[in-house]
Protein backbone atom coordinates (compact mmCIF):
# COMPACT_ATOMS: atom_id res chain seq x y z
CA UNK A 1 0.00 0.00 0.00
CA UNK A 2 0.81 3.59 -0.10
CA UNK A 3 0.19 6.79 1.50
CA UNK A 4 -2.80 8.42 0.66
CA UNK A 5 -5.41 11.13 2.60
CA UNK A 6 -8.71 9.78 4.21
CA UNK A 7 -11.73 11.44 5.11
CA UNK A 8 -15.21 10.43 6.73
CA UNK A 9 -17.48 12.90 6.01
CA UNK A 10 -21.09 12.96 7.91
CA UNK A 11 -23.43 13.90 5.53
CA UNK A 12 -24.12 13.55 1.58
CA UNK A 13 -22.99 17.51 0.98
CA UNK A 14 -19.53 16.65 2.92
CA UNK A 15 -18.86 13.71 1.07
CA UNK A 16 -19.82 15.73 -2.57
CA UNK A 17 -17.30 18.23 -1.59
CA UNK A 18 -14.87 16.16 -0.81
CA UNK A 19 -15.04 14.18 -3.49
CA UNK A 20 -14.57 17.52 -5.87
CA UNK A 21 -10.91 17.38 -5.03
CA UNK A 22 -8.07 16.20 -7.48
CA UNK A 23 -7.83 12.35 -7.15
CA UNK A 24 -10.13 11.77 -4.98
CA UNK A 25 -12.30 8.03 -4.71
CA UNK A 26 -15.52 7.38 -2.45
CA UNK A 27 -15.31 4.12 -0.43
CA UNK A 28 -17.78 1.88 0.33
CA UNK A 29 -17.51 -1.37 1.67
CA UNK A 30 -13.98 -1.66 0.14
CA UNK A 31 -14.85 -4.45 -1.08
CA UNK A 32 -13.38 -4.21 -4.75
CA UNK A 33 -11.55 -0.78 -4.30
CA UNK A 34 -8.79 -1.92 -1.41
CA UNK A 35 -7.93 -5.40 -3.45
CA UNK A 36 -7.43 -2.94 -6.79
CA UNK A 37 -4.97 -0.40 -4.39
CA UNK A 38 -3.30 -3.43 -3.02
CA UNK A 39 -2.47 -4.36 -6.85
CA UNK A 40 -1.61 -0.39 -7.47
CA UNK A 41 -4.80 -0.85 -10.20
CA UNK A 42 -6.28 2.33 -8.16
CA UNK A 43 -4.26 5.02 -6.51
CA UNK A 44 -6.40 7.71 -5.24
CA UNK A 45 -4.65 10.14 -3.66
CA UNK A 46 -8.06 10.80 -1.05
CA UNK A 47 -10.36 7.94 -0.18
CA UNK A 48 -13.25 9.33 0.77
CA UNK A 49 -15.31 7.38 3.42
CA UNK A 50 -19.24 6.77 2.82
CA UNK A 51 -19.08 4.56 5.67
CA UNK A 52 -20.41 7.48 8.51
CA UNK A 53 -23.46 8.91 6.44
CA UNK A 54 -26.59 7.50 8.29
CA UNK A 55 -29.03 8.79 5.68
CA UNK A 56 -27.92 6.33 2.94
CA UNK A 57 -28.38 3.43 5.46
CA UNK A 58 -31.41 1.50 5.72
CA UNK A 59 -34.06 -0.57 4.28
CA UNK A 60 -37.88 1.13 4.28
CA UNK A 61 -41.33 0.92 2.03
CA UNK A 62 -41.94 3.95 0.66
CA UNK A 63 -45.58 5.50 0.17
CA UNK A 64 -45.58 4.94 -3.39
CA UNK A 65 -45.33 1.58 -2.91
CA UNK A 66 -41.42 0.91 -3.36
CA UNK A 67 -38.45 -0.49 -1.48
CA UNK A 68 -36.51 1.97 -0.62
CA UNK A 69 -32.52 0.77 -0.17
CA UNK A 70 -29.93 3.28 0.80
CA UNK A 71 -26.78 3.06 -1.00
CA UNK A 72 -24.58 2.40 1.96
CA UNK A 73 -26.54 -0.31 3.45
CA UNK A 74 -24.72 -3.70 3.20
CA UNK A 75 -25.47 -6.46 2.06
CA UNK A 76 -26.40 -8.50 5.32
CA UNK A 77 -28.89 -5.75 6.06
CA UNK A 78 -30.87 -5.65 2.76
CA UNK A 79 -30.68 -9.96 3.19
CA UNK A 80 -32.21 -9.36 6.61
CA UNK A 81 -34.35 -5.91 6.21
CA UNK A 82 -35.54 -6.49 2.74
CA UNK A 83 -37.44 -9.89 2.74
CA UNK A 84 -40.49 -8.63 4.12
CA UNK A 85 -41.37 -7.11 1.26
CA UNK A 86 -39.28 -8.33 -1.71
CA UNK A 87 -38.35 -11.66 -1.10
CA UNK A 88 -36.18 -12.17 -4.11
CA UNK A 89 -33.97 -9.52 -3.33
CA UNK A 90 -33.53 -10.30 0.29
CA UNK A 91 -32.37 -14.06 -0.90
CA UNK A 92 -29.83 -12.67 -3.96
CA UNK A 93 -28.07 -10.47 -1.07
CA UNK A 94 -28.28 -13.31 1.71
CA UNK A 95 -25.92 -15.11 -1.30
CA UNK A 96 -23.48 -12.77 -1.95
CA UNK A 97 -19.89 -13.55 -1.21
CA UNK A 98 -18.99 -14.91 2.06
CA UNK A 99 -20.04 -13.30 5.34
CA UNK A 100 -16.71 -11.43 5.79
CA UNK A 101 -18.13 -9.66 2.17
CA UNK A 102 -21.47 -9.36 3.30
CA UNK A 103 -20.87 -7.60 6.32
CA UNK A 104 -18.89 -4.90 4.83
CA UNK A 105 -19.79 -4.60 1.17
CA UNK A 106 -22.77 -2.06 -0.03
CA UNK A 107 -25.45 -1.47 -2.95
CA UNK A 108 -24.20 1.11 -3.59
CA UNK A 109 -20.19 0.77 -4.09
CA UNK A 110 -21.45 -2.92 -6.01
CA UNK A 111 -23.80 -0.88 -8.31
CA UNK A 112 -21.21 2.00 -8.84
CA UNK A 113 -18.17 -0.63 -9.66
CA UNK A 114 -20.57 -2.55 -11.92
CA UNK A 115 -18.78 -5.99 -12.05
CA UNK A 116 -19.90 -7.64 -15.24
CA UNK A 117 -20.27 -10.92 -12.57
CA UNK A 118 -21.99 -9.17 -9.89
CA UNK A 119 -25.28 -9.96 -8.30
CA UNK A 120 -27.04 -6.77 -7.63
CA UNK A 121 -26.94 -5.11 -10.97
CA UNK A 122 -29.24 -8.34 -12.35
CA UNK A 123 -31.86 -7.22 -9.43
CA UNK A 124 -31.42 -3.31 -10.66
CA UNK A 125 -32.04 -4.25 -13.90
CA UNK A 126 -34.94 -6.69 -13.40
CA UNK A 127 -36.86 -5.08 -11.13
CA UNK A 128 -36.40 -1.79 -13.76
CA UNK A 129 -35.05 0.18 -10.59
CA UNK A 130 -34.32 3.79 -10.18
CA UNK A 131 -30.94 5.12 -8.87
CA UNK A 132 -31.21 8.02 -7.17
CA UNK A 133 -27.69 9.94 -6.02
CA UNK A 134 -26.66 12.77 -4.97
CA UNK A 135 -27.66 14.78 -8.23
CA UNK A 136 -30.23 13.03 -9.93
CA UNK A 137 -32.25 9.70 -10.60
CA UNK A 138 -31.55 7.31 -13.33
CA UNK A 139 -33.46 4.59 -14.52
CA UNK A 140 -31.62 1.40 -14.58
CA UNK A 141 -31.71 0.71 -18.41
CA UNK A 142 -29.68 3.87 -18.32
CA UNK A 143 -27.45 3.03 -16.05
CA UNK A 144 -25.60 0.03 -16.32
CA UNK A 145 -23.43 1.29 -19.61
CA UNK A 146 -21.36 -1.94 -20.61
CA UNK A 147 -18.34 -3.98 -18.76
CA UNK A 148 -17.42 -1.82 -15.14
CA UNK A 149 -19.21 1.89 -16.65
CA UNK A 150 -22.54 3.06 -15.57
CA UNK A 151 -23.88 6.43 -16.10
CA UNK A 152 -22.01 7.93 -12.79
CA UNK A 153 -20.70 11.60 -13.53
CA UNK A 154 -17.47 12.31 -11.38
CA UNK A 155 -17.99 12.64 -7.34
CA UNK A 156 -21.22 11.62 -8.02
CA UNK A 157 -22.23 9.30 -5.18
CA UNK A 158 -25.15 6.51 -5.24
CA UNK A 159 -27.72 7.53 -2.12
CA UNK A 160 -30.41 5.11 -2.68
CA UNK A 161 -32.02 2.50 -4.80
CA UNK A 162 -35.56 2.62 -5.23
CA UNK A 163 -36.99 -1.16 -6.34
CA UNK A 164 -41.26 -1.52 -7.59
CA UNK A 165 -42.09 -4.58 -5.80
CA UNK A 166 -43.41 -7.48 -8.35
CA UNK A 167 -46.33 -9.95 -8.33
CA UNK A 168 -43.32 -12.30 -8.35
CA UNK A 169 -39.66 -13.00 -8.75
CA UNK A 170 -36.46 -14.96 -8.21
CA UNK A 171 -32.95 -14.94 -9.07
CA UNK A 172 -31.14 -17.98 -10.07
CA UNK A 173 -27.30 -17.67 -10.15
CA UNK A 174 -24.91 -20.64 -11.21
CA UNK A 175 -22.25 -19.83 -8.66
CA UNK A 176 -18.02 -19.65 -9.15
CA UNK A 177 -17.26 -21.48 -6.38
CA UNK A 178 -13.78 -19.79 -5.59
CA UNK A 179 -15.12 -16.08 -5.94
CA UNK A 180 -19.23 -16.87 -5.03
CA UNK A 181 -19.49 -14.44 -8.07
CA UNK A 182 -21.86 -15.21 -10.51
CA UNK A 183 -20.87 -17.47 -13.60
CA UNK A 184 -24.21 -16.88 -14.21
CA UNK A 185 -27.06 -15.67 -12.65
CA UNK A 186 -30.75 -14.51 -14.18
CA UNK A 187 -33.29 -12.52 -12.34
CA UNK A 188 -36.92 -13.06 -13.64
CA UNK A 189 -39.89 -10.59 -11.82
CA UNK A 190 -43.16 -10.44 -13.08
CA UNK A 191 -45.25 -7.01 -12.75
CA UNK A 192 -48.97 -6.08 -13.82
CA UNK A 193 -47.49 -4.50 -17.14
CA UNK A 194 -45.08 -7.55 -18.12
CA UNK A 195 -41.87 -9.56 -17.18
CA UNK A 196 -37.93 -8.59 -17.00
CA UNK A 197 -35.76 -10.74 -17.22
CA UNK A 198 -32.06 -9.51 -16.42
CA UNK A 199 -28.83 -11.86 -16.69
CA UNK A 200 -25.11 -10.99 -15.29
CA UNK A 201 -22.02 -13.05 -15.46
CA UNK A 202 -22.06 -13.97 -19.06
CA UNK A 203 -22.03 -10.90 -21.44
CA UNK A 204 -18.92 -9.15 -21.86
CA UNK A 205 -20.89 -6.30 -21.78
CA UNK A 206 -21.52 -6.99 -18.63
CA UNK A 207 -25.70 -7.22 -17.34
CA UNK A 208 -28.20 -7.08 -19.96
CA UNK A 209 -31.95 -7.63 -20.25
CA UNK A 210 -32.81 -11.20 -22.15
CA UNK A 211 -35.32 -9.51 -24.42
CA UNK A 212 -37.46 -12.26 -26.27
CA UNK A 213 -37.48 -14.07 -22.92
CA UNK A 214 -39.46 -10.99 -21.59
CA UNK A 215 -41.98 -11.07 -24.60
CA UNK A 216 -42.64 -14.92 -24.38
CA UNK A 217 -42.55 -14.83 -20.48
CA UNK A 218 -45.25 -11.84 -20.43
CA UNK A 219 -47.50 -13.62 -22.42
CA UNK A 220 -47.60 -17.00 -20.43
CA UNK A 221 -45.17 -16.92 -17.12
CA UNK A 222 -44.07 -20.73 -17.10
CA UNK A 223 -40.70 -22.30 -17.88
CA UNK A 224 -42.62 -24.13 -21.39
CA UNK A 225 -42.91 -20.47 -22.76
CA UNK A 226 -39.18 -20.00 -23.00
CA UNK A 227 -38.96 -24.09 -24.44
CA UNK A 228 -36.22 -23.44 -27.27
CA UNK A 229 -35.15 -19.97 -26.94
CA UNK A 230 -31.29 -19.14 -26.89
CA UNK A 231 -29.18 -16.25 -26.16
CA UNK A 232 -26.18 -16.61 -28.99
CA UNK A 233 -23.24 -17.09 -27.72
CA UNK A 234 -21.34 -14.44 -29.53
CA UNK A 235 -20.31 -11.80 -27.38
CA UNK A 236 -20.50 -14.54 -24.26
CA UNK A 237 -17.50 -14.33 -21.49
CA UNK A 238 -14.88 -17.30 -22.56
CA UNK A 239 -12.71 -18.40 -19.82
CA UNK A 240 -10.76 -21.39 -17.54
CA UNK A 241 -14.43 -21.15 -15.80
CA UNK A 242 -17.05 -21.74 -18.74
CA UNK A 243 -17.12 -21.44 -22.83
CA UNK A 244 -19.59 -18.61 -24.39
CA UNK A 245 -21.96 -21.53 -25.54
CA UNK A 246 -21.77 -22.81 -21.93
CA UNK A 247 -22.99 -19.67 -20.66
CA UNK A 248 -25.49 -19.29 -23.42
CA UNK A 249 -26.84 -22.50 -22.77
CA UNK A 250 -27.07 -21.19 -18.60
CA UNK A 251 -28.76 -18.22 -19.58
CA UNK A 252 -31.60 -20.75 -20.90
CA UNK A 253 -31.65 -23.13 -18.22
CA UNK A 254 -31.41 -20.90 -14.87
CA UNK A 255 -33.90 -18.56 -16.32
CA UNK A 256 -36.71 -21.42 -16.51
CA UNK A 257 -35.00 -22.44 -13.42
CA UNK A 258 -36.04 -18.83 -11.84
CA UNK A 259 -39.67 -19.08 -13.63
CA UNK A 260 -40.10 -22.14 -11.78
CA UNK A 261 -39.18 -20.88 -8.60
CA UNK A 262 -41.05 -17.33 -8.95
CA UNK A 263 -44.21 -19.55 -8.97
Amino acid sequence: MYNFEFEQPGTIAEAAAALGSEDALALGGGQTLIPAMKQRLNAPGTLVSLSGIAEMKGVCLRDDGALSVGGGTIHATVAAQAGAHYPALAALASHIGDPAVRNRGTIGGSLANNDPAACYPSAVLGSGATVVTNTREIAADEFFQGMFTTALGEGEIIVEVRFPIPEKAHYEKFVQPASRFALTGVFVAKYADGVRVAVTGASEEGVFRWSEAEAALSGEFSAAAIEGLSVPADGMIGDLHGTPAYRASLVSTLTKRAVAAAH
